[in-house]
């Protein structure tokens, strides 16, 4: 048998495959895009929908934004050191990830929306407050709670494998120099552990972008609910569908690649320290 090292497989060399499919994806959105601006159709389609563009990044960024804040927060209860709290925010977790986020939408836009506002009433009571209808809780805050609560358990696995990922030697460092829970949390665990949990939680955004298109069976005037309403009136769905489609995939591809090229130069960064 020969002591050689065994020969390198040949293109495993190569840093990075050239993107051909990004250039694809270009070339026949540039195509696409030419299409819906010289024809007549397309683009009136476009104007319709393109007032449902602005819904669909406000219900992601609020709900993204409110899930991020309460994800963090199942993530510090889940390494808790008081049993009662770890095994609450557990609970909260496995099952929320549990149930598909349809059916948590619908749950809570006529289930748990009723009792809040059942539960408000109640406490107005106390203090002679006016009553108020279960109708004036609008739909679009009711989806947007419902997008909050289903990535929030999706979103405090990235903090708590983040939260992991920092070495432990550190913490105990940090400790010896008198640092408290939350000056250790701030100064030593946190900036260490963003760097793990950017690129999850950049996928998790791309993932709500396009899991804001459910809140359109609530009635949300989205960019979905946009193009059912057009289809439903000109009957073109295939044109409808058509720049509902490219409206969804400039904002993903869009959001992915920035969220590359930060990953990209926080990596380069890091191996520059």
């Amino acid at each position: 048998m020969s002591d050689q090292p065994p020969k390198p497989v040949k293109g495993t060399d190569k840093k990075e495959d050239f993107p051909w499919w990004l250039a694809a994806v270009a070339l026949i959105g540039v195509y696409l895009g030419w299409q819906v601006v010289a024809d007549d159709l397309y683009l009136n389609i476009l104007k319709t929908l393109s007032k449902g563009v602005q819904l669909t990044i406000f219900v992601t960024l609020v709900s993204f934004f409110l899930a991020s804040l309460l994800g963090l927060g199942l993530a510090l209860a889940a390494g808790s050191r008081w049993l009662v709290i770890r095994q609450s925010a557990r609970f909260y977790i496995e099952v929320v990830r549990g149930i598909p986020i349809i059916v948590l939408l619908l749950y809570v836009a006529f289930v748990l929306a009723p009792a809040l506002v059942e539960l408000r009433n109640w406490i107005g009571a106390q203090f002679g407050l006016d009553p108020i209808r279960t109708r004036n809780f609008p739909l679009l805050w009711r989806a947007i709670i419902a997008l909050m609560i289903a990535y929030s358990a999706f979103i405090s696995e990235v903090f708590r494998a983040g939260l992991q990922s920092v070495d432990e030697g550190q913490i105990e460092a940090a400790k010896a120099l008198g640092l408290n829970r939350w000056q250790r949390f701030r100064f030593i665990v946190f900036p260490q552990a963003i760097r793990t949990i950017l690129p999850p939680l950049g996928n998790d955004f791309v993932a709500l972008v396009k899991d804001s298109s459910l809140v359109s069976v609530l009635g949300v005037a989205d960019v979905t609910q946009l193009g059912k309403i057009t289809a439903v009136g000109n009957f073109r769905y295939f044109e409808t569908y058509n720049v509902v489609a490219l409206i969804y995939l400039t904002l993903t591809i869009g959001l992915s690649l920035a969220l590359r090229r930060l990953e990209k130069h926080l990596r380069s960064r890091q191996e520059h320290r």
